[in-house]
Order: C-alpha cells, then structure tokens, then sequence
C-alpha cells in the first residue's frame, strides 16, 4: 500500500451486523489493530477511536450485496491507468488468462470476466447508490473499478479477498503493459 491510499473491512458479526474498517488517512503500509473502527450497518462506529474510512458506505454495499466477509481496496498504478483508458466503456473485458481461475467460481482459462468502471465522485452516499446498481447488473463480478482512483474487490473471508485482489492486480498489469505495448509500436510504425 502506498501511503494512505486504500482501505480494508471486515465482518466481525453479522448479527448484530459489526465490520471492522481502517481509520482514515493512516498509512496502510504500517497498520495496527487499534487504527481499525467497528461500525454498524449505517457506518456509525460502534467501537473504538478514530473516523472511519469516507468510503465505508462502499464497503457497506459490497458486503450486503456480494455476502462478502472481507472488502479491500487499493490505488494501484494499473487500476489507475486502466480505469482512465476504458472510463468510456464503463468497463473492461479480461478472458483467455490462465490467472482468471483464481477468482472464485472460476474454472477455465476461457472466462470472461467484466470488471466495471464508475466515474469517482465525492458524494460518497451518490457513489454508493451507483456502485450498487453495477453490482445489481453484475452479479458476477469479482471487483469494479473507480476512475483515476483503484480497485474494489471482495471475498467471503480475508483469504479469498486477498487471492482476488493479486489475481485481479496481476491481470491489469498484464493488460496494461500489452496495451501501452501495441500502442507504442503502432506509434512507431
């Protein structure tokens, strides 16, 4: 993680509903127990010091949605990148890798899988609503992107949500690199 980029939760129960989240504006790198909150199921905390992240209501969402036991979040430079690039399709396709079989569900190099873009926004309750809609649209998917910003993705325990989260960064850098790659040989030829 770099710097205070990103955020992380996880469910601690789920009745009464209690998701532990990063504080806000800490480094990532270099995290103790005591910088994560416990919050409830409208992101009041609940337990402990500090403000949560200002993006929990996401988080929120993700874990309703998806059952997902644990969410992260990162801001990495391929994410970034690729979240500009295909901002105009609202997503982005990736198939034919053998990495795709380590998404949960995934059992074949042949997957296709469509990791959605939203248009970051400040209004954190409005970009609530809308990451709510691409995953009522994409059930399926394993993560979504915010433009300029990072990746989302989610597991039903902090294992499968790390597995996701280096699947899904390997494969962006793969698709990055192979399209900056072709474009700076069309370039030149």
């Amino acid at each position: 993680m770099l710097g205070t980029s990103g955020n992380f939760s996880s469910v601690v129960s789920r009745d009464p509903f209690r998701l532990a989240i990063t504080s806000t504006g800490l480094d990532k790198g270099a995290l103790t127990a005591e910088q994560f909150v416990c919050v409830d199921a409208s992101g009041s905390v609940v337990h402990g010091t500090g403000k949560p992240s200002a993006e929990t209501a996401l988080h929120l969402v993700v874990v309703r949605l998806c059952r997902a036991g644990t969410v992260l979040h990162t801001h990495s430079v391929w994410s970034t990148l690729l979240s500009e690039r295909y901002a105009s399709d609202r997503g982005l396709w990736i198939e034919g890798y053998e990495m795709l079989k380590g998404l949960k569900g995934v059992t074949s190099h042949q997957h296709r899988e469509w990791l959605p873009i939203l248009e970051n926004d400040q209004d954190i309750p409005e970009l609530a609503h809308k990451v709510e809609r691409v995953l009522d649209e994409h059930s399926s998917a394993h993560g979504f992107l915010l433009q300029k910003h990072g990746l989302y993705t989610w597991g039903e325990n902090f294992g499968e949500a790390k597995r996701h989260l280096e699947i899904l960064e390997f494969l962006m850098e793969v698709l990055a690199r192979t399209a900056f790659a072709e474009s700076s040989t069309m370039a030149r030829g």
